[in-house]
């Protein structure tokens, strides 16, 4: 698992982009259909006319297809809140909601219209069927209140092929129902990649029938650190809970949750560490290291120097887990991880020095590249691709291995030029595990790893380099966001790492960089926050706008403040003392003013129409 890199704290400038929606450019005004009709990932093409069409008491979807009528079955259930009664039909004339199957450019593509005659989509196959579902839902209001849909006709398709958000669950493991929420996450905002990060130093969380002490003994730690890591510095800050944690997940349980994906039209990338991260397997099975043991699974976070030997035996180890694993996948790729693996042992085997003596290896880093390509050459043999971090290009990979490019764009960059297939992952923008607030541990946010990744980076990133030539671009699979465990501990708090950023990681992956615009994105993720509310999402309520050095206007000695939220019907309150402003503090009605000269904390939340507060956007004015 890549460790995280801190960011240093800047101030995003969220106020200066919203400020530009008052003064919309020719592009945004192209995009005026949309932005009304509110729709995450905006779509390539959005043409709306004059009328409405109100779905009836009773509505028929028209499918024949199997395709279609996973898709039928699928939003039959997504519309079972509207409270009408949801029938399919092979009878084209009776159906309000036509699903139909023709060619189009792009396999995922799809169009969707609306008239007179109802609800048409139609696609080559059924992921872009199931997209424009997604579409029409969002057409819909949040809560059902009415049924009435705008005449609309949207062509659509996505920018990128791999559309991807990891869930890490070694650190902290989830239930099964939780890891359906999440897919169901992905597929509402059309990602189509769930990378599973199933092995760690810290728990081993899928069953392998060959090797049973993995889900006995590698699947649980005693116990669990207590506190933010990286800010102890002497050996007496290191506590722990005293409390065993682990979990796994059956095979039955692994198959059920591909099933799942896989009706949703997400492919599921499991994540076998290896050689590095790997401790956890040398509590079960110590003979697989590189000196005798004991060892236990991790308690700790970070990067440790036991990992597994690069022997005959843990060859064997890992083609017997690749292979009930590759049974388990049908998807094309397996991870390896291959990042983070300290030579510490290795330097000190005589048996990883027999092996560099055999194989004309004069570097100890490159028996690495020797361990990674004789796994690939075993998954290829098994029909699947190998995928792994960026660091599996430093011992030389075939082209055939793709890459996750997750320190920056550096490693992406070369492997394209390269001619690897890539995923674009670089800390700086697609790690939401990261801080949401510009202060380093903020005590009004939840613990977390430290960095800061607010929306608007996230937002503004593009996954075409442009170092790259077009050619080499082509190489570039698309985006991905990873969610890293240590300090999220549930699937609550999973939610608040997530959204609202899930969103701005879904435009990046379906929509054109040439297409985006922040400020345009901001009215339009506003109008989500009732659809996550309709579903009992924990989301991060964003702080108001206004609060920050850009948007500072001094007049008069003087500073004046405008402020805005980003929901919908929130209030905003505030306090001058430096106080938490809550229900009782000042109302922000029209815009106040504060004297400079002396300082003063101004302080300002967001209180949602479901009750829930942002955490205090603040700004000490001198």
């Amino acid at each position: 698992m890549p460790i995280r890199i801190s960011l240093p704290s800047c101030l995003a400038l969220v106020s200066a982009a919203f400020l530009l929606i008052g003064h919309p450019t020719s592009a945004q005004q192209a995009e005026a259909p949309a932005q009304r009709l509110g729709l995450i990932p905006l779509p390539r093409e959005v043409k709306t006319s004059a009328g409405t069409y109100s779905l009836p008491q009773k509505i028929s979807i028209y499918a024949v297809s199997p395709e279609e009528r996973n898709v039928a079955t699928l939003l039959q259930g997504l519309l079972a809140p509207l409270g009408k009664t949801v029938t399919l039909t092979s009878s084209r004339t009776a159906a309000q909601i036509q699903l139909l199957t023709a060619a189009t450019p792009n396999p995922e593509g799809y169009q969707l219209v609306v008239d007179k005659g109802g609800v048409r989509i139609t696609a080559a196959g059924g992921a872009g069927l199931f997209y424009g579902a997604q579409t029409l839902l969002q057409l819909l209001p949040a809560r059902p209140v009415a049924t009435s849909l705008s005449y609309v006709r949207i062509t659509d398709e996505p920018a990128f092929r791999w559309r991807g958000a990891m869930l890490d669950v070694c650190r902290h493991f989830f239930p099964v129902e939780f890891i359906k929420r999440y897919i169901d996450f992905l597929a509402a905002y059309k990602l189509n990649t769930f990378h599973w990060h199933l092995t760690d130093d810290q728990g081993w969380r899928i069953e392998i029938k060959k090797y049973p002490k993995l889900t006995q003994v590698s699947a649980f730690r005693k116990e669990t650190l207590i506190g933010a890591q990286q800010t102890f510095k002497k050996p007496e800050d290191f506590k722990y809970d005293a409390t065993p944690y682990g979990g796994f997940y059956t095979q039955e349980q692994i198959k059920e949750v591909v099933a799942y994906a896989k009706q949703r039209y997400i492919t599921v990338v499991p994540e076998i560490e290896m050689p590095g991260h790997s401790v956890a397997i040398l509590a079960a099975y110590p003979e697989l290291a590189c000196k005798p043991g004991p060892y236990e699974t991790w308690t700790m976070w970070g990067v440790n120097e036991d990992i597994v030997c690069p022997t005959e035996p843990t060859f064997r180890f890992f083609e017997d887990v690749l292979t009930e694993v590759s049974a388990l996948f049908p998807g094309p790729y397996i991870h390896i991880g291959g990042d983070e693996a300290p030579k510490t042992r290795w330097k000190e085997s005589a048996a990883v020095q027999d092996i560099m003596r055999r194989e004309g290896i004069t570097d100890v880093e490159k028996v690495q590249g020797w361990f990674n390509r004789r796994i690939e050459k075993f998954l290829a043999n098994k029909g699947k691709k190998l995928i792994g971090w960026d660091e599996i290009l430093e011992g030389g990979i075939p082209t055939s291995a793709a890459v996750m490019s997750w320190r920056g764009e550096k490693g992406g960059i070369e492997a394209a030029r390269a001619g690897h297939d890539v995923v674009m992952t670089p800390t700086t923008n697609m790690y939401i595990d990261y801080g949401q607030n510009p202060q380093p541990h903020s005590p009004f946010e939840p613990l977390m790893i430290g960095g800061y990744l607010p929306l608007d980076r996230i937002y503004n990133y593009n996954p075409l380099p442009k170092e790259l030539t077009p050619d080499e671009q082509k190489h570039i699979l698309g985006p991905q966001a990873n969610m890293w465990t240590e300090y999220i501990t549930t699937p609550q708090k999973v939610e608040y790492m997530l959204f609202p950023r899930l969103l701005a990681v879904s435009e990046v992956a379906w929509t054109p960089a040439a297409r985006k615009s922040y400020a345009a994105f901001l009215p339009r993720m506003g109008q989500h926050f009732a659809r996550l509310d309709a579903h009992k999402v924990n989301y991060r309520v964003p702080e108001p706008l206004g609060l920050d050095s850009a948007s500072l206007v001094s007049q008069g000695g003087k500073a004046l403040f405008t402020l805005r939220s980003l929901v919908p019907g929130a209030q905003i309150r505030y306090t001058l003392d430096g106080k938490l402003p809550d229900e009782t503090t000042e109302l922000y009605t029209k815009p106040f003013a504060v004297p400079q000269g002396r300082q003063l904390m101004v302080r300002a939340v967001t209180i949602a129409p479901n009750g829930r507060k942002s955490p205090p956007a603040e700004l000490l004015v001198k």
